[in-house]
């Protein structure tokens, strides 16, 4: 896998020749990079999704406002509309409170959302360290069995 150089020392470094030059005895230096190279992909696969999550949200409050936008100009007429100042007070306080129902409404939505989101990023993280120290398990015991 050829990567183009970045000008960079450490970055333009093929480290897994640096490694496997070392000839470290007992040593799976493919296996510690192939490992390395999981870990690296499931991170990135974690910020994919946190990044998707949000989104997701931003699409939705930007819903939320266009909604919240046009329920506000029909409530302005309504309450315009509304006959004698007691109508007016009492179709306010109507709106008021469906407005704040749906308020509540859709902060748990959002929180759902989030919540779900979060869960989803590090539960790929999760299972790549159970992988990765099960990886580790497995190391040990084939250098152990090496040496025998």
């Amino acid at each position: 896998m050829a990567t183009k150089p970045t000008g960079n020392p450490f970055f333009d470094t093929d480290f897994s020749k640096v490694l496997g030059d070392l000839k470290l005895p007992g040593v799976d230096v493919d296996s510690i990079i192939a490992t390395q190279r999981k870990n690296i992909e499931a991170v990135t696969a974690a910020n994919q999704l946190a990044i998707e999550g949000l989104q997701a949200v931003l699409r939705r409050q930007a819903e939320i406002l266009r909604q919240t936008l046009e329920e506000a100009g029909t409530a302005a007429t309504e309450v315009i509309a509304a006959g004698s100042p007691e109508d007016k007070a009492a179709k306010q306080a109507e709106l008021v409170k469906a407005a704040f129902e749906r308020s509540l409404a859709n902060i748990r939505e959002l929180s759902e959302m989030v919540a779900k989101s979060n869960t989803e990023a590090a539960d790929v993280l999760a299972k790549r360290v159970s992988e990765s120290l099960d990886e580790v398990k497995s190391a040990i015991a084939g250098a152990k069995k090496a040496r025998k």
